[in-house]
């Protein structure tokens, strides 16, 4: 298991990520989604035991991870700008990687070069972006760690390795009973992958919950009019977001809405349409600033 409790990292003046708290579970891939900047490498560094927290802990197995020998040998941190040694090789790093990693498999190895197609002999360094993120991958996974920290991995692959190394991760996950983070800035990556999503938005974690729990607990309702109808007709309805476009009206609810929904029949729609909210429109919504008017921009 691993958990962050109430974890806040500056630098100087500039605070990245504040009183952040959530918990990935064994056997389980914890998508943490933010635009670029939010703060999602820093926490990531965090856990990876790289920076130290000024407020907060992060735990592994019930341990403290800064400073910790024992649990970086469970640990694995893909970070987004990879560096490898000059003439290294797949080969050679996997020496590398044997030596520290208790659990190192070299049947995995192997299998995983065979998966990619890698040449194991050729130097790192003269691959594409795509084929280095493939050798990291297949390092981190031939390494068995219990947890597995991903920035950005899937950054440079091809749609068809994408879905493979998707498959791996949650092949991985279940036969190891390992705790995998993955961060991306793109909601489509992660929609079939994780189990729970973190919403990191100005420095602060804004949503936390599982897959399953927005699909239930997010609605859109599209109703239609025989008229045009303003704004100021539905103030008497509890909704999370509204649109207007003449006749039609596209409203989106959170939890429990059927309540809601039945105060809608009193402004006599013609119709009324119910669809579920991608994970991607859910994020979305969360990350809208309702405050801000992006078309009084250029006035």
């Amino acid at each position: 298991m691993i958990e962050f409790k109430n974890v806040t990292k500056k630098f100087d003046d500039f605070t990245a990520v504040e009183d952040i708290s959530f918990t990935v579970e064994p056997s389980s891939i914890y998508g943490l989604i933010g635009y670029n900047g939010a703060g999602k490498t820093t926490l990531l560094k965090t856990a990876a035991g790289i920076y130290e927290p000024e407020g907060g802990d992060v735990l592994m197995g019930g341990q403290y991870v800064f400073d910790n020998d024992d649990i970086r040998k469970d640990l694995f941190f893909i970070p987004d700008d990879l560096y490898f040694p000059m003439t290294s090789s797949l080969k050679s790093m996997a020496d590398f990687y044997e030596d520290y990693y208790p659990n190192f498999s070299r049947k995995t190895f192997d299998n995983l070069v065979e998966v990619y197609g890698l040449n194991k002999k050729d130097k790192i360094r003269g691959f594409s972006k795509g084929m280095q993120r493939q050798s990291e991958i297949i390092l981190g996974l031939a390494c068995k760690p219990k947890y597995l920290l991903l920035d950005e991995t899937f950054d440079g692959l091809d749609p068809q390795k994408k879905e493979t190394t998707k498959k791996l991760f949650m092949e991985y996950i279940i036969e190891n009973d390992a705790s995998l983070i993955i961060s991306s800035h793109n909601l489509s990556e992660l929609s079939n992958l994780c189990d729970h999503v973190g919403l990191i938005n100005g420095k602060h974690m804004t949503m936390n919950c599982s897959v399953d729990d927005i699909s239930q607990n997010y609605m859109k309702l599209r109703l239609i009019f025989d008229r045009d109808v303003k704004k100021s007709e539905f103030d008497f309805i509890n909704y999370k977001s509204l649109d207007i476009d003449g006749k039609i009206a596209m409203i989106v609810f959170e939890g429990n809405f059927r309540e809601e929904r039945d105060k809608l029949n009193s402004l006599l729609p013609i119709a009324i349409d119910e669809y579920k909210l991608t994970m991607e429109e859910v994020f979305l919504n969360e990350m809208e600033d309702k405050s801000y008017d992006i078309t009084k921009i250029f006035e």
